[in-house]
């Protein structure tokens, strides 16, 4: 657990470890480093798939104390994000929050605000504002 960045993190879940490595990597050559940044995807066996253990310590890897966004792909990438997010506890699960945006472009304009210093609120509403309604 990092947490001593000033900015929200980003988790990029994705059932294709190509797709979320690929959002992963646009998404730092679009804000470099000033956002905590992690990515899951795939199964343990390397096909496709997510696992709650792997989006876990991605959690871990771009935790902020100024919370999380999370980005999946899928129905399987937000049921186990929920999971790993459960098992974070209390606090800490109170600080990360799944968003409902398209992954890559809700992840890019989500780092982007987050680099900014944006609350984790703003983050997500931001994200958000892509989805349509």
């Amino acid at each position: 657990m990092k947490g001593n960045t000033a900015n929200v993190g980003i988790v990029i879940v994705s059932h294709s470890p190509l797709v979320a490595k690929g959002t992963a990597d646009m998404v730092r050559q679009m804000v470099g480093d000033t956002v905590p940044l992690s990515w899951c995807g795939g199964n343990p066996e390397g096909g496709l798939g997510t696992n709650t253990a792997g989006i876990l310590a991605a959690i871990e890897a771009a935790w902020s104390d100024h919370g999380v966004a999370v980005f999946v792909d899928l129905g399987g990438a937000e049921t186990n994000s929920e999971m790993a997010i459960e098992m974070l506890g209390e606090p800490r699960s109170g600080m990360v929050a799944i968003c409902n945006a398209p992954i890559v472009e809700g992840a890019v304009i989500a780092a982007a605000e987050a680099s900014g210093g944006a609350s984790l609120a703003k983050v997500v509403a931001t994200a958000e504002e892509l989805s349509p309604s």
